[in-house]
This record gives C-alpha cells, structure tokens and sequence, in this order.
C-alpha cells in the first residue's frame, strides 16, 4: 500500500508554504548558508510571500507574479497595494502590503547608497541619480535639481505631483526656490509613467518658460530631463536647451 506523506500530499494540492519545503528547497535556509545574493528573484518574492493559495504552491504563485510582469521587478515594482489585491487572485492585504513596502524600502536604500553631493556633470549622472525616485511611479512628479557652481548636487525638491499624464508646475514657486537656496544652476527632471520618453508640446512650452525666467535670475538651466521606466531623455544631449 502506497501512503502520501503530508509534505507530499500539500505538493500534489499545490497549497506548499515555506515551512512545507525541504531544507535545500526553502529560500531562508539557502540565504543562510550561501547568502541572500544565492536566491533567485522567485525564491526572494516566495520568502517575501511567505505562502502560496489554495491551488497553487508559493513558488508556482511567484513564478506566476513574475512572469505575468514579464520577469521584470521594475514593473512589478510599479504596482500599488489594491492593484496587487485586484490581480492576483488570493492576495491578500498583509502579503500585498509587505511587498510594496519591500520595494519601496529597497528603492531608498539604493538612493541612500548614493554619494551625498554627486556632480551633475552629464545626463547619465542625473538619470542615475533620480530613477529610483521616478521610473517606479504611476503618477508624474516635477523635481528640481538645485547645483553649486561646481555642478554638484545642493538639494533636490519635488515642486510638483500630478495624474498618470500631467501635472500643474508653478514658474513662480521654482524661482522663488531657486533664489531661497542661492542655486548657481538647476536641472529639471519629470516623469512619464507611460514609457513614452518624448517631450509633449507642454513639456517644451514648461521647459521655455522656466529657461526664460533663470535667465533674468542669472541661473543656467543646464538639462531637462524626462525619465521613464526603460531610459530617458535629454533636453541637452538633443541640442534643445
């Protein structure tokens, strides 16, 4: 007669939770023994996870997130707490909670590993230094740069956040900032959460207006940046400012 362990028996209904693994199976035993860096991005969402639904094991659950966000953590960082509950059928509130705020403290521990005042010397230092702010985010956001005269970065100020596809930047706010700081230069950077990296005519028209009101502060616009969740665009690198 053919008995069916437990173990088995919870591998066959597909409902296995991290404690239902064998030793060299579980993620936590594995970064303990060879270091977080040893687990993959599916064990990692697993242990984040914790346990799987009925139907579905906690491994095959993440394989499943994963692949339903083209094996991208960029775009599944993207995703808000009641997206996640929508979604994912058996996704609860403290499962979806825990891993938005994984994300999100993983995106300030890279932005707190950089260095305290960075120089600003190309467009690939401000991308850099301003993805992990923006390429994450399904609203727009407005931020400026402020530089000394070395080009190195003084502060960095959100002066505006919008909708998925604008949102309302006041001139007059960004120059009275710039004057508050005594900014030898500034760089301005947006996001477009739709992927789209093209300026809109709004963009440029922002872009003009700002650029018109530093030049009576006798403060160089030196970029324009848009930022999107796959790269950027340079107002500079293009010739256009």
């Amino acid at each position: 007669m053919i008995t069916v362990s437990s173990m088995d028996e919870n591998r066959l209904k597909g409902s296995l939770k991290i404690h239902d693994l064998t030793d060299d199976e579980k993620p936590r035993e594995k970064a303990l023994k060879q270091g977080m860096e040893s687990l993959s991005d599916v064990e990692l969402l697993a242990l984040l996870l914790g346990s799987g639904i009925p139907g579905k094991s906690v491994i095959d659950l993440s394989r499943e997130i994963l692949k339903d966000n083209d094996n991208r953590l960029a775009y599944l960082s993207r995703k808000s707490i009641p997206e996640l509950m929508r979604k994912y059928k058996g996704m609860g509130v403290a499962k979806a909670s825990l891993l938005v705020a994984a994300m999100t403290f993983g995106a300030r521990t890279q932005a707190d590993l950089q260095i305290h005042d960075p120089q600003m010397a190309s467009s690939d230092a401000v991308y850099s230094y301003m993805r992990g702010r923006l390429e994450r985010l399904n609203n727009e956001e407005f931020w400026v740069l402020h530089l000394s005269r070395a080009n190195r970065l003084q502060s960095v100020e959100q002066v505006s956040k919008g909708g998925q596809s604008q949102t309302s930047v006041d001139v007059k706010l960004i120059a009275k900032s710039i004057i508050d700081r005594l900014s030898a230069a500034v760089i301005l950077c947006h996001n477009h959460p739709s992927g789209n990296l093209m300026p809109s005519a709004a963009d440029d028209n922002l872009t003009r207006r700002i650029t018109e009101v530093c030049k009576l502060l006798d403060v160089p616009v030196l970029d324009h940046l848009i930022v999107g969740p796959t790269g950027y665009y340079s107002y500079r690198d293009k010739g256009r400012i």
